[in-house]
Protein backbone atom coordinates (compact mmCIF):
# COMPACT_ATOMS: atom_id res chain seq x y z
CA UNK A 1 0.00 0.00 0.00
CA UNK A 2 1.49 3.45 -1.09
CA UNK A 3 -0.48 5.49 1.23
CA UNK A 4 -2.11 4.35 4.33
CA UNK A 5 -4.41 7.62 3.82
CA UNK A 6 -4.17 8.44 0.67
CA UNK A 7 -7.53 7.74 -0.13
CA UNK A 8 -8.94 10.21 2.26
CA UNK A 9 -6.47 13.04 1.67
CA UNK A 10 -6.55 13.22 -2.35
CA UNK A 11 -9.73 13.74 -4.48
CA UNK A 12 -10.20 11.43 -7.63
CA UNK A 13 -8.71 13.05 -10.56
CA UNK A 14 -9.12 11.72 -13.78
CA UNK A 15 -7.88 12.67 -17.27
CA UNK A 16 -9.49 15.04 -19.53
CA UNK A 17 -10.38 15.54 -22.87
CA UNK A 18 -10.04 18.59 -25.37
CA UNK A 19 -12.53 21.14 -25.90
CA UNK A 20 -15.33 19.59 -28.42
CA UNK A 21 -15.02 22.09 -30.65
CA UNK A 22 -11.60 21.63 -31.38
CA UNK A 23 -11.25 17.35 -31.44
CA UNK A 24 -14.28 17.35 -34.04
CA UNK A 25 -11.89 18.61 -36.54
CA UNK A 26 -10.22 15.77 -36.57
CA UNK A 27 -9.89 12.14 -36.08
CA UNK A 28 -6.76 12.24 -33.46
CA UNK A 29 -7.25 10.67 -29.55
CA UNK A 30 -7.76 14.28 -27.89
CA UNK A 31 -7.53 12.83 -23.87
CA UNK A 32 -5.43 14.47 -22.29
CA UNK A 33 -2.97 12.58 -19.50
CA UNK A 34 -2.37 12.70 -16.10
CA UNK A 35 1.09 14.53 -15.02
CA UNK A 36 3.32 12.48 -13.41
CA UNK A 37 2.98 14.32 -10.25
CA UNK A 38 -0.82 13.39 -10.31
CA UNK A 39 -0.98 9.94 -11.32
CA UNK A 40 1.15 9.32 -8.22
CA UNK A 41 -1.16 11.17 -6.27
CA UNK A 42 -3.95 8.91 -7.56
CA UNK A 43 -1.72 5.61 -7.00
CA UNK A 44 -1.97 6.51 -3.66
CA UNK A 45 -5.65 6.15 -3.34
CA UNK A 46 -5.36 2.96 -3.77
CA UNK A 47 -6.35 0.42 -0.02
CA UNK A 48 -4.81 -2.09 -0.90
CA UNK A 49 -8.46 -3.68 0.34
CA UNK A 50 -8.05 -7.23 2.07
CA UNK A 51 -10.18 -8.47 -0.83
CA UNK A 52 -9.14 -6.52 -4.11
CA UNK A 53 -12.74 -6.38 -6.01
CA UNK A 54 -10.54 -4.62 -8.42
CA UNK A 55 -8.92 -7.82 -9.60
CA UNK A 56 -12.94 -9.54 -10.07
CA UNK A 57 -13.77 -6.43 -12.22
CA UNK A 58 -10.98 -7.01 -14.46
CA UNK A 59 -11.35 -9.82 -16.94
CA UNK A 60 -7.79 -10.60 -17.37
CA UNK A 61 -7.21 -10.17 -13.28
CA UNK A 62 -5.02 -7.45 -13.48
CA UNK A 63 -3.00 -6.55 -9.90
CA UNK A 64 -4.20 -3.42 -9.76
CA UNK A 65 -3.04 -2.89 -6.23
CA UNK A 66 0.55 -3.89 -6.80
CA UNK A 67 1.07 -1.78 -10.17
CA UNK A 68 -0.80 1.28 -8.28
CA UNK A 69 2.06 0.45 -5.20
CA UNK A 70 5.06 0.81 -7.87
CA UNK A 71 3.64 4.12 -9.58
CA UNK A 72 2.96 5.54 -6.19
CA UNK A 73 6.72 4.97 -5.38
CA UNK A 74 8.07 6.29 -8.90
CA UNK A 75 9.26 2.80 -9.79
CA UNK A 76 7.33 2.50 -13.55
CA UNK A 77 9.46 -0.26 -14.78
CA UNK A 78 8.45 -2.89 -12.44
CA UNK A 79 4.96 -1.27 -12.51
CA UNK A 80 5.23 -2.33 -16.50
CA UNK A 81 6.36 -5.79 -15.83
CA UNK A 82 3.47 -6.57 -13.38
CA UNK A 83 0.96 -4.87 -15.65
CA UNK A 84 2.60 -7.03 -18.50
CA UNK A 85 2.17 -10.23 -16.72
CA UNK A 86 -1.67 -10.18 -16.99
CA UNK A 87 -2.20 -8.22 -20.46
CA UNK A 88 -0.37 -8.42 -23.60
CA UNK A 89 -1.70 -4.87 -24.95
CA UNK A 90 -2.49 -2.14 -21.88
CA UNK A 91 -2.37 0.55 -24.39
CA UNK A 92 -5.75 -1.01 -26.15
CA UNK A 93 -7.60 -1.42 -22.54
CA UNK A 94 -6.18 1.73 -21.18
CA UNK A 95 -7.99 3.45 -24.08
CA UNK A 96 -10.61 1.89 -25.04
CA UNK A 97 -11.97 -0.53 -22.23
CA UNK A 98 -15.01 0.54 -20.01
CA UNK A 99 -12.61 -0.07 -17.07
CA UNK A 100 -14.84 -2.48 -14.83
CA UNK A 101 -12.52 -2.66 -12.76
CA UNK A 102 -13.33 1.18 -11.52
CA UNK A 103 -16.85 -0.03 -11.14
CA UNK A 104 -15.60 -2.76 -8.38
CA UNK A 105 -12.80 -0.61 -6.61
CA UNK A 106 -13.89 -0.70 -2.93
CA UNK A 107 -13.67 3.50 -3.47
CA UNK A 108 -16.80 3.36 -6.05
CA UNK A 109 -19.07 2.77 -2.92
CA UNK A 110 -18.89 6.51 -2.40
CA UNK A 111 -18.16 7.04 -6.38
CA UNK A 112 -14.08 8.02 -6.38
CA UNK A 113 -12.51 5.18 -7.64
CA UNK A 114 -9.04 5.01 -8.41
CA UNK A 115 -8.35 6.03 -11.37
CA UNK A 116 -7.45 2.57 -12.81
CA UNK A 117 -7.06 3.07 -16.31
CA UNK A 118 -5.44 6.34 -16.53
CA UNK A 119 -2.76 4.93 -14.57
CA UNK A 120 -2.49 1.79 -16.71
CA UNK A 121 -2.38 3.55 -20.04
CA UNK A 122 0.37 5.41 -18.21
CA UNK A 123 2.34 2.86 -17.02
CA UNK A 124 2.61 1.55 -21.13
CA UNK A 125 2.86 4.33 -22.81
CA UNK A 126 5.74 5.19 -20.61
CA UNK A 127 7.01 2.08 -20.94
CA UNK A 128 7.10 2.26 -25.10
CA UNK A 129 8.54 6.11 -24.42
CA UNK A 130 11.66 4.84 -22.61
CA UNK A 131 12.02 1.77 -24.52
CA UNK A 132 11.37 -0.67 -22.14
CA UNK A 133 8.99 -2.68 -24.56
CA UNK A 134 11.09 -5.22 -26.39
CA UNK A 135 10.43 -8.25 -28.16
CA UNK A 136 10.88 -11.08 -25.99
CA UNK A 137 12.50 -14.18 -28.19
CA UNK A 138 11.89 -17.87 -27.00
CA UNK A 139 15.21 -19.23 -26.07
CA UNK A 140 14.29 -22.31 -28.38
CA UNK A 141 11.77 -23.65 -30.86
CA UNK A 142 9.13 -26.68 -29.99
CA UNK A 143 8.79 -27.30 -33.82
CA UNK A 144 4.88 -27.63 -33.48
CA UNK A 145 3.23 -24.92 -35.72
CA UNK A 146 -0.06 -23.25 -34.62
CA UNK A 147 -2.49 -21.56 -37.17
CA UNK A 148 -4.26 -18.65 -35.65
CA UNK A 149 -7.39 -17.39 -37.68
CA UNK A 150 -8.93 -13.83 -36.89
CA UNK A 151 -6.23 -10.96 -35.65
CA UNK A 152 -8.31 -9.11 -33.62
CA UNK A 153 -7.33 -8.88 -29.64
CA UNK A 154 -8.26 -12.54 -29.36
CA UNK A 155 -6.04 -13.67 -31.46
CA UNK A 156 -3.06 -10.86 -31.39
CA UNK A 157 -2.63 -12.32 -27.96
CA UNK A 158 -3.19 -16.08 -28.24
CA UNK A 159 -0.18 -15.54 -31.39
CA UNK A 160 1.84 -13.54 -29.10
CA UNK A 161 1.98 -15.47 -26.54
CA UNK A 162 2.15 -19.31 -28.64
CA UNK A 163 4.89 -17.55 -30.04
CA UNK A 164 6.73 -17.07 -26.80
CA UNK A 165 6.32 -20.18 -25.77
CA UNK A 166 8.34 -21.51 -28.80
CA UNK A 167 5.70 -22.44 -31.10
CA UNK A 168 6.02 -21.56 -35.36
CA UNK A 169 2.43 -19.34 -35.54
CA UNK A 170 1.02 -17.99 -38.59
CA UNK A 171 -1.40 -15.21 -37.94
CA UNK A 172 -4.44 -15.15 -40.69
CA UNK A 173 -6.46 -11.96 -41.23
CA UNK A 174 -8.87 -12.05 -43.91
CA UNK A 175 -8.12 -7.75 -44.13
CA UNK A 176 -5.77 -5.80 -45.47
CA UNK A 177 -4.26 -4.85 -41.90
CA UNK A 178 -4.37 -6.68 -38.42
CA UNK A 179 -6.18 -5.41 -35.56
CA UNK A 180 -9.89 -7.20 -36.22
CA UNK A 181 -12.44 -4.80 -34.90
CA UNK A 182 -9.44 -2.68 -33.35
CA UNK A 183 -8.16 -1.98 -36.57
CA UNK A 184 -11.63 -1.25 -38.62
CA UNK A 185 -14.20 -0.42 -35.84
CA UNK A 186 -12.79 1.33 -33.07
CA UNK A 187 -12.59 5.28 -34.35
CA UNK A 188 -8.75 6.59 -34.60
CA UNK A 189 -10.26 9.37 -32.17
CA UNK A 190 -10.61 6.70 -29.39
CA UNK A 191 -7.17 4.62 -30.33
CA UNK A 192 -4.82 5.47 -33.09
CA UNK A 193 -3.74 2.81 -34.95
CA UNK A 194 -0.24 3.36 -35.12
CA UNK A 195 -0.64 1.32 -31.50
CA UNK A 196 -1.40 -1.69 -33.48
CA UNK A 197 1.09 -1.02 -35.86
CA UNK A 198 4.32 -1.48 -33.15
CA UNK A 199 2.54 -4.15 -31.57
CA UNK A 200 2.66 -6.06 -34.72
CA UNK A 201 6.31 -5.42 -34.89
CA UNK A 202 7.14 -6.88 -31.30
CA UNK A 203 4.98 -9.92 -32.68
CA UNK A 204 6.70 -10.59 -35.75
CA UNK A 205 10.09 -10.02 -33.90
CA UNK A 206 8.96 -12.91 -31.78
CA UNK A 207 8.57 -15.02 -34.53
CA UNK A 208 4.64 -14.49 -35.20
CA UNK A 209 4.59 -14.66 -39.13
CA UNK A 210 1.51 -12.51 -40.40
CA UNK A 211 -0.35 -13.42 -43.27
CA UNK A 212 -2.87 -10.49 -44.18
CA UNK A 213 -6.08 -10.23 -47.47
CA UNK A 214 -5.90 -14.05 -46.78
CA UNK A 215 -9.33 -15.50 -45.79
CA UNK A 216 -9.65 -18.53 -44.67
CA UNK A 217 -12.60 -20.45 -46.24
CA UNK A 218 -12.05 -18.66 -49.20
CA UNK A 219 -8.57 -18.11 -50.19
CA UNK A 220 -6.70 -20.61 -48.50
CA UNK A 221 -9.18 -24.22 -47.36
CA UNK A 222 -10.14 -24.86 -43.55
CA UNK A 223 -8.76 -28.78 -44.96
CA UNK A 224 -5.10 -27.00 -45.72
CA UNK A 225 -4.91 -25.73 -42.41
CA UNK A 226 -6.00 -29.22 -40.41
CA UNK A 227 -3.16 -30.48 -42.84
CA UNK A 228 -0.25 -28.03 -42.97
CA UNK A 229 -0.28 -26.94 -39.30
CA UNK A 230 -0.49 -29.27 -35.43
CA UNK A 231 -3.21 -27.23 -34.26
CA UNK A 232 -5.48 -23.97 -35.62
CA UNK A 233 -7.23 -21.34 -33.74
CA UNK A 234 -10.08 -19.74 -34.08
CA UNK A 235 -10.39 -16.26 -33.07
CA UNK A 236 -12.15 -14.36 -35.37
CA UNK A 237 -15.22 -11.75 -34.05
CA UNK A 238 -18.70 -12.31 -34.08
CA UNK A 239 -18.91 -10.24 -37.68
CA UNK A 240 -22.68 -10.95 -38.50
CA UNK A 241 -24.66 -8.05 -37.64
CA UNK A 242 -28.59 -7.88 -36.99
CA UNK A 243 -30.16 -6.32 -39.28
CA UNK A 244 -33.85 -4.13 -39.39
CA UNK A 245 -36.86 -6.32 -40.43
CA UNK A 246 -39.30 -3.37 -41.34
CA UNK A 247 -40.77 -2.21 -44.28
CA UNK A 248 -38.12 0.16 -46.59
CA UNK A 249 -35.03 -1.45 -44.71
CA UNK A 250 -34.03 -2.28 -48.28
CA UNK A 251 -33.99 2.01 -49.10
CA UNK A 252 -30.66 3.11 -50.23
CA UNK A 253 -29.36 5.26 -47.34
CA UNK A 254 -29.74 2.26 -44.33
CA UNK A 255 -26.13 0.65 -43.74
CA UNK A 256 -24.56 -1.18 -41.40
CA UNK A 257 -22.36 0.49 -38.78
CA UNK A 258 -19.30 -1.38 -39.59
CA UNK A 259 -19.54 -0.29 -42.84
CA UNK A 260 -19.39 3.24 -42.41
CA UNK A 261 -16.89 2.97 -39.42
CA UNK A 262 -14.25 0.95 -41.81
CA UNK A 263 -14.56 3.52 -44.51
CA UNK A 264 -13.36 6.27 -42.10
CA UNK A 265 -10.65 4.36 -41.04
CA UNK A 266 -9.70 2.99 -44.29
CA UNK A 267 -9.55 7.06 -45.41
CA UNK A 268 -7.80 7.71 -41.89
CA UNK A 269 -4.82 5.10 -42.92
CA UNK A 270 -4.60 6.67 -46.17
CA UNK A 271 -6.16 4.49 -48.46
CA UNK A 272 -7.88 6.46 -51.49
CA UNK A 273 -11.84 6.33 -51.90
CA UNK A 274 -11.71 3.63 -54.15
CA UNK A 275 -10.25 1.32 -52.11
CA UNK A 276 -11.87 3.01 -48.50
CA UNK A 277 -15.41 2.60 -49.90
CA UNK A 278 -15.34 0.43 -53.29
CA UNK A 279 -19.03 -0.19 -52.71
CA UNK A 280 -20.02 3.26 -52.78
CA UNK A 281 -18.86 6.40 -49.92
CA UNK A 282 -20.85 6.87 -46.61
CA UNK A 283 -20.83 9.86 -45.83
CA UNK A 284 -22.86 12.28 -43.39
CA UNK A 285 -21.31 15.51 -44.58
CA UNK A 286 -24.57 17.64 -44.43
CA UNK A 287 -26.89 14.68 -44.07
CA UNK A 288 -29.55 14.41 -40.90
CA UNK A 289 -28.44 11.00 -39.32
CA UNK A 290 -30.25 8.47 -37.67
CA UNK A 291 -28.34 6.31 -35.38
CA UNK A 292 -30.21 2.88 -34.09
CA UNK A 293 -28.76 1.18 -31.21
CA UNK A 294 -27.70 2.73 -27.62
CA UNK A 295 -24.47 0.82 -27.46
CA UNK A 296 -20.67 1.87 -27.92
CA UNK A 297 -20.92 1.10 -31.80
CA UNK A 298 -23.72 3.61 -32.06
CA UNK A 299 -21.52 6.15 -30.00
CA UNK A 300 -18.88 5.64 -32.50
CA UNK A 301 -21.37 6.29 -35.56
CA UNK A 302 -22.01 9.78 -33.60
CA UNK A 303 -18.93 10.93 -32.99
CA UNK A 304 -17.59 9.84 -36.99
CA UNK A 305 -20.88 11.47 -38.11
CA UNK A 306 -19.90 15.39 -36.41
CA UNK A 307 -16.55 15.03 -37.43
CA UNK A 308 -17.77 14.40 -40.99
CA UNK A 309 -19.99 17.36 -40.40
CA UNK A 310 -23.75 15.81 -40.02
CA UNK A 311 -26.55 18.68 -40.15
CA UNK A 312 -27.72 16.35 -37.14
CA UNK A 313 -27.36 13.29 -35.27
CA UNK A 314 -29.67 11.25 -33.24
CA UNK A 315 -29.64 8.41 -31.49
CA UNK A 316 -32.09 5.61 -30.99
CA UNK A 317 -32.43 2.61 -27.74
CA UNK A 318 -35.38 0.60 -27.83
CA UNK A 319 -34.91 0.20 -23.93
CA UNK A 320 -35.60 2.15 -21.00
CA UNK A 321 -33.70 5.23 -20.14
CA UNK A 322 -31.54 3.72 -17.66
CA UNK A 323 -30.83 5.77 -14.03
CA UNK A 324 -28.33 8.25 -13.77
CA UNK A 325 -27.22 6.54 -10.73
CA UNK A 326 -27.03 3.08 -9.90
CA UNK A 327 -28.34 2.04 -6.51
CA UNK A 328 -25.18 0.84 -4.72
CA UNK A 329 -26.57 -1.77 -2.29
CA UNK A 330 -28.18 -4.08 -5.25
CA UNK A 331 -25.04 -3.66 -7.93
CA UNK A 332 -21.46 -3.44 -6.53
CA UNK A 333 -19.20 -4.48 -7.41
CA UNK A 334 -20.63 -5.91 -10.25
CA UNK A 335 -21.13 -3.77 -13.23
CA UNK A 336 -23.92 -1.45 -13.44
CA UNK A 337 -26.94 -0.54 -15.21
CA UNK A 338 -26.77 3.32 -15.42
CA UNK A 339 -26.80 5.90 -17.60
CA UNK A 340 -23.77 6.33 -19.58
CA UNK A 341 -22.58 9.06 -21.47
CA UNK A 342 -19.82 8.78 -24.04
CA UNK A 343 -16.92 11.87 -25.03
CA UNK A 344 -18.70 11.41 -28.65
CA UNK A 345 -22.43 12.07 -27.12
CA UNK A 346 -20.72 15.66 -25.05
CA UNK A 347 -19.83 16.20 -28.89
CA UNK A 348 -23.57 17.13 -30.34
CA UNK A 349 -26.57 14.34 -30.53
CA UNK A 350 -30.25 13.94 -29.73
CA UNK A 351 -30.34 11.05 -27.63
CA UNK A 352 -33.76 9.49 -27.24
CA UNK A 353 -35.19 6.10 -25.44
CA UNK A 354 -37.55 3.20 -25.02
CA UNK A 355 -38.27 3.80 -29.47
CA UNK A 356 -39.19 0.91 -31.75
CA UNK A 357 -38.81 2.01 -35.39
CA UNK A 358 -41.97 0.95 -37.54
CA UNK A 359 -41.01 2.29 -40.86
CA UNK A 360 -38.31 3.35 -43.15
CA UNK A 361 -39.51 6.65 -45.47
CA UNK A 362 -38.85 7.23 -48.98
CA UNK A 363 -38.88 5.90 -52.29
CA UNK A 364 -36.25 5.94 -54.35
CA UNK A 365 -33.67 6.57 -51.04
CA UNK A 366 -34.13 6.84 -47.28
CA UNK A 367 -36.18 10.15 -46.13
CA UNK A 368 -37.13 9.51 -42.58
CA UNK A 369 -37.93 7.02 -40.23
CA UNK A 370 -40.82 6.24 -38.77
CA UNK A 371 -41.19 5.24 -34.56
CA UNK A 372 -43.37 5.00 -32.23
CA UNK A 373 -42.66 4.95 -28.29
CA UNK A 374 -42.71 2.21 -26.26
CA UNK A 375 -43.35 0.94 -22.85
CA UNK A 376 -41.62 -2.10 -20.79
CA UNK A 377 -43.70 -4.22 -18.46
CA UNK A 378 -42.29 -7.13 -16.60
CA UNK A 379 -39.52 -7.87 -19.46
CA UNK A 380 -42.55 -7.26 -22.25
CA UNK A 381 -42.45 -4.24 -24.90
CA UNK A 382 -45.68 -2.28 -25.59
CA UNK A 383 -46.18 0.23 -27.91
CA UNK A 384 -47.57 3.76 -26.36
CA UNK A 385 -51.24 4.39 -28.47
CA UNK A 386 -50.93 8.15 -29.93
CA UNK A 387 -47.28 7.79 -29.45
CA UNK A 388 -45.77 7.58 -33.30
CA UNK A 389 -43.54 10.39 -35.00
CA UNK A 390 -41.34 10.50 -37.54
CA UNK A 391 -37.55 11.38 -38.04
CA UNK A 392 -36.10 13.42 -40.82
CA UNK A 393 -33.27 10.77 -42.40
CA UNK A 394 -31.02 10.97 -44.89
CA UNK A 395 -28.50 8.33 -43.35
CA UNK A 396 -29.59 5.44 -41.13
CA UNK A 397 -26.75 3.46 -39.02
CA UNK A 398 -27.61 0.25 -37.35
CA UNK A 399 -25.62 -0.32 -34.49
CA UNK A 400 -28.26 -3.58 -33.10
CA UNK A 401 -25.38 -5.53 -32.17
CA UNK A 402 -24.35 -8.77 -33.75
CA UNK A 403 -25.45 -12.50 -33.74
CA UNK A 404 -22.48 -14.50 -33.97
CA UNK A 405 -19.76 -15.10 -36.34
CA UNK A 406 -20.06 -15.23 -40.06
CA UNK A 407 -20.94 -19.09 -40.86
CA UNK A 408 -20.20 -19.07 -44.58
CA UNK A 409 -16.76 -20.23 -45.36
CA UNK A 410 -14.38 -21.14 -42.58
CA UNK A 411 -17.14 -21.92 -39.81
CA UNK A 412 -19.07 -23.95 -42.43
CA UNK A 413 -16.17 -26.33 -43.80
CA UNK A 414 -14.48 -26.50 -40.17
CA UNK A 415 -17.41 -28.66 -39.26
CA UNK A 416 -17.18 -27.68 -35.63
CA UNK A 417 -19.80 -27.84 -33.32
CA UNK A 418 -21.93 -24.27 -32.79
CA UNK A 419 -23.97 -23.44 -29.74
CA UNK A 420 -27.50 -22.03 -29.86
CA UNK A 421 -26.61 -18.79 -30.40
CA UNK A 422 -24.69 -19.81 -33.60
CA UNK A 423 -21.21 -18.93 -31.86
CA UNK A 424 -18.75 -22.05 -31.28
CA UNK A 425 -18.87 -24.24 -29.06
CA UNK A 426 -15.68 -24.78 -26.50
CA UNK A 427 -15.26 -24.38 -22.90
CA UNK A 428 -13.50 -21.74 -20.91
CA UNK A 429 -10.97 -24.94 -19.90
CA UNK A 430 -9.17 -26.21 -22.63
CA UNK A 431 -10.77 -24.00 -25.67
CA UNK A 432 -11.51 -27.75 -27.61
CA UNK A 433 -14.05 -27.54 -30.16
CA UNK A 434 -15.74 -30.58 -31.40
CA UNK A 435 -12.80 -30.98 -34.15
CA UNK A 436 -9.64 -32.11 -33.18
CA UNK A 437 -6.55 -30.55 -32.37
CA UNK A 438 -9.15 -26.84 -33.22
CA UNK A 439 -9.63 -24.46 -30.62
CA UNK A 440 -11.67 -21.38 -30.32
CA UNK A 441 -11.40 -18.34 -28.43
CA UNK A 442 -12.83 -14.71 -28.35
CA UNK A 443 -16.04 -12.96 -29.61
CA UNK A 444 -15.96 -16.22 -32.15
CA UNK A 445 -16.90 -17.95 -29.14
CA UNK A 446 -18.52 -16.04 -26.42
CA UNK A 447 -20.29 -13.45 -28.59
CA UNK A 448 -20.11 -9.74 -28.80
CA UNK A 449 -18.22 -8.30 -26.04
CA UNK A 450 -16.02 -6.35 -24.66
CA UNK A 451 -11.37 -6.19 -26.35
CA UNK A 452 -10.09 -7.21 -22.07
CA UNK A 453 -12.52 -10.47 -22.32
CA UNK A 454 -10.99 -10.84 -25.78
CA UNK A 455 -7.41 -10.78 -24.36
CA UNK A 456 -8.18 -12.68 -21.71
CA UNK A 457 -9.68 -15.57 -23.56
CA UNK A 458 -6.37 -15.21 -26.17
CA UNK A 459 -4.09 -15.39 -23.56
CA UNK A 460 -6.10 -18.42 -21.94
CA UNK A 461 -6.74 -20.33 -25.30
CA UNK A 462 -2.68 -19.87 -25.77
CA UNK A 463 -1.70 -21.77 -22.57
CA UNK A 464 -4.74 -24.82 -23.69
CA UNK A 465 -3.25 -24.92 -27.36
CA UNK A 466 0.54 -25.36 -25.94
CA UNK A 467 -0.92 -27.76 -23.27
CA UNK A 468 -2.42 -29.85 -26.01
CA UNK A 469 1.06 -29.43 -27.97
CA UNK A 470 3.75 -30.25 -25.03
CA UNK A 471 1.70 -31.87 -22.25
CA UNK A 472 2.89 -29.36 -19.76
CA UNK A 473 2.72 -25.40 -20.36
CA UNK A 474 4.31 -22.42 -18.11
CA UNK A 475 2.67 -20.12 -20.22
CA UNK A 476 -0.52 -18.31 -17.58
CA UNK A 477 -4.02 -17.87 -17.78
Amino acid sequence: MGKETGFLEYERKDRGYLDPKERVKNYKEFVVPLAEGDLRTQAARCMNCGIPYCHNGCPVNNMIPDWNHLTYEGDWRDALEVLHSTNNFPEFTGRICPAPCEASCTLNIVDTPVSIKSIECAIVDRGWKEGWIEPQVPAKRTGKSVAVVGSGPAGMACAQQLARAGHSVTLFEKNDRIGGLLRYGIPDFKMEKHLIERRKKQMEAEGVTVRTSTEIGVDVSFRSLKENFDAVVLSGGAEDPRGLQIPGAELPGLHFAMDFLTQQNKRNAGDDERTAAPDGSLLATGKHVVVIGGGDTGSDCVGTSNRQGAASVTQLEIMPKPPVKENKALTWPDWPLKLRTSSSHDEGVDRDWAVLTKRVVGENEVTGLECVRVEWNNGKMEEVPGSEFTLKADLIFLAMGFLGPRKPGMIDQSGVTLTDRGNVDANVQDYKTSEDMVFACGDMRRGQSLVVWAIREGRQCARAVDEALMGVSELPR
